[in-house]
């Protein structure tokens, strides 16, 4: 099923779609194995948006990783690169409040998006 977005251009389609995947604790994620499947089926979402499979980049190091800092989260840092080198169209995520606590850390996103 395609879904269309006024919003979603075609130079939004040359970039990349990024699914980012995250719990806070390894036994969230073991406890709640459906939020990481739902997570995981975003990847559906962007397709259904018109990315193509290769242009779908699931960052998932970040599993079971608390989001109160950007320390030890390479998958966010990742996140931040890809998106201030305009490599991002779409960030996908579940729960998009909980990406980072920190203003900072969110301003860092944010900035990069143009």
């Amino acid at each position: 099923m395609k879904w269309r977005s006024e919003k979603i251009q075609a130079h939004h389609l040359e970039r990349l779609a990024v699914v980012y995947v995250r719990q806070s604790t390894l036994q969230q994620v073991l406890d709640h194995q459906e939020s990481t499947r739902l997570q995981y089926g975003l990847v559906h979402r962007a397709e259904a948006f018109g990315w193509s499979q290769e242009r779908v980049l699931t960052i998932d190091d970040d599993l079971g990783k608390s989001g109160s800092s950007v320390e030890g989260r390479v998958g966010f840092q990742r996140l931040v690169t890809e998106a201030g080198l305009s490599h991002v169209g779409l960030i996908l995520g579940v729960e998009m409040s909980r990406l980072a606590r920190s203003s900072k850390d969110w301003h860092q996103l944010a900035v990069r998006q143009n």
